[in-house]
């Protein structure tokens, strides 16, 4: 990306009649409400290229000045996956058994959530999200980046909306500390890692949590006048 260059090119833009408009906000809306935190995967493999897409996708989010402080690594090694999970699992018992406070683990019973992370040698691919503190410009000169944690979050969000339109379920997963993904994929200091996203097909007759979401009314407000 070049630091120094500023150009405007003509805004590739559709202007839709309302009806078309509303009619997809409601199916893009009836799609995302069936999207579920899925713990349960099957092993059945996903083709890469499906994967890829859906990045090409999240890289489209907006960012701080443009500069896309994200990196996605990608692993399908069950080697990695094995890795990942040991340092998880060693992270998620310090933190039920010393770490956590006890309202924090009584919010967290309804979901039946323990130190056990099976799913992330299972589900196909892990995608370890980094946040990248600074950039590298063509002269080789470090910049800082701006709004990091805003960029990765829309980043993210976007890729979990494209994975979920794809037909593959996804689990965003955040052991703390998580600087053991720097060591085991090679990613420098300055990134830090932000989630681990299991991505796959659920396992057959796969359970999830009975919950529901906030009505519109509770967590809106309008302010028209």
């Amino acid at each position: 990306m070049k630091e120094d260059s500023f150009k405007t090119i003509a805004l590739d833009f559709n202007l839709l009649e309302e009806k078309e408009m509303f009619e997809r906000a409601e199916a893009l809306n009836n799609l995302l409400q069936k999207r579920r935190t899925v713990r349960a995967y099957s092993d059945k493999s996903v083709p890469r290229q499906i994967i890829e897409q859906c990045l090409l996708a999240a890289n489209s989010a907006p960012s701080g000045a443009n500069r896309q402080p994200w990196h996605f690594a990608v692993v399908s090694s069950a080697i990695k996956k094995k890795e990942i999970r040991e340092g998880a699992e060693e992270e998620e018992r310090e933190f039920y058994n010393t770490r956590a406070p006890q309202d924090w683990l009584k919010a967290l019973a309804p979901l039946g959530t323990n130190a056990n992370k099976p799913f992330l040698e299972k589900a196909p691919y892990l995608i370890v999200i980094f946040g990248q503190k600074f950039m590298t410009n063509e002269k080789g000169q470090k910049l800082k980046n701006y709004y990091v944690a805003e960029s990765v979050g829309i980043a993210t969000g976007l890729l979990i909306a494209a994975l979920h339109n794809a037909g593959l379920a996804t689990l965003t997963h955040t052991p703390a500390p998580m600087k053991f993904l720097n060591k085991i994929l090679d990613r420098p200091n300055t990134e830090r890692p932000i989630m681990i996203l299991v991505v796959g097909y659920p396992e057959q007759n796969a359970q999830v949590p009975d919950i529901t979401r906030k009505s519109l009314e509770q967590f809106t407000s309008f302010h028209d006048e």
